[in-house]
């Protein structure tokens, strides 16, 4: 099944040329099924790619997907034009009143900032609290994980010396899970990032499970029991290539990068780097809709309260 998009958005027709199926909101309405409502909210400046990652692998799914677009409006991007805005998202005031399946909060380019500092953090708090009984599994990515963790549970990010930046293995210590059904006892996924929060933290302040780790990169996926939250620290939805253009990035920027660990062949900058995760990101975006959305949400949305309440989760 597809996802449903507006028509014009442009990640539209790159998925359509790599044989993903997308259909439009025109004919979606046209069949008697309800669909699994997702939303996401763009944190990167980079808006168009990131929602073309993201659409590449939630489109991995037999479900149909009615995805909807939110962006920060205390925040006034640099990258992408208010007319793109305008046109393709929503604000959080614009759908403050609805409900959703899962919602999925990216990463953004603010992680050596306080939280506080960050000139749309109150506005990401009302969100967060707002999704505890408007969302039923809201998924978390790199420094929006961290956002999340802080928010909650006041879980604190940490300083590196270096840019944590590459291609890292990761092991997987919870293959009970749901979310890591499928998954083999290590995998590969990009990360690019200059804090981290630690286990210690993360055990002594929360109850949620590590699903998975790496020597390299510390803490990877973490998870509550219910699949209501979920932390991933890595990029799984990062393209061939997106490690590559944030290193030639920071080189115009004269940051002095390193070249990212484990990407480029013969860690030649110059090559075609190799795409090694892909199939860890199917498996876990797929396993996000289906054993944390899908089986698990009820059939109408606006129940989300009252099953809350019942199970004590208000």
């Amino acid at each position: 099944m597809p996802i449903t998009l507006n028509k014009k958005l442009p990640a539209v027709d790159i998925l359509k040329n790599e044989n993903i199926f997308v259909m439009d909101d025109i004919r979606a309405r046209g069949q008697d099924i309800r669909p699994i409502k997702v939303l996401i909210l763009n944190l990167m400046p980079t808006k168009e790619a990131t929602e073309t990652q993201l659409l590449r692998y939630l489109s991995n799914t037999p479900l149909q997907i009615k995805l909807d677009f939110i962006y920060t409006a205390s925040h006034q991007s640099k990258n992408t034009k208010a007319e793109y805005l305008e046109t393709f998202y929503k604000t959080f005031e614009e759908i403050k009143g609805d409900y959703f399946d899962g919602l999925i909060i990216t990463g953004a380019p603010v992680e050596t900032l306080p939280f506080e500092k960050v000139d749309y953090w109150q506005e990401l708090c009302q969100i967060f609290d707002w999704a505890k009984h408007h969302v039923y599994s809201t998924l978390h990515l790199c420094w929006g994980a961290q956002a999340g963790l802080y928010y909650r549970y006041r879980v604190e990010k940490l300083l590196m010396d270096y840019k944590l930046s590459g291609i890292y293995e990761q092991d997987v210590v919870e293959h009970f899970s749901p979310l890591m059904r499928g998954f083999d006892d290590s995998f590969l996924s990009p990360h690019s990032r200059h804090t981290q929060v630690t286990e210690e933290q993360v055990r002594s302040k929360t109850n949620l499970q590590i699903l998975a780790k790496g020597d390299e990169v510390g803490l990877s996926i973490l998870a509550s029991r219910d699949l209501r939250e979920i932390y991933s620290f890595g990029h799984l939805e990062y393209d061939r290539d997106t490690l590559k253009r944030e290193y030639q990035r920071d080189l115009k920027a004269h940051k002095g990068p390193k070249r990212p660990v484990n990407y480029f062949p013969q860690g030649q900058a110059d090559q075609q780097p190799k795409l090694r995760w892909s199939l860890a990101a199917s498996t876990f975006f797929t396993n996000w809709l289906n054993y944390a959305v899908y089986q698990e949400t009820p059939y109408c949305l606006e129940d989300l309260e009252e099953r809350d309440s019942l199970y004590g989760y208000l």
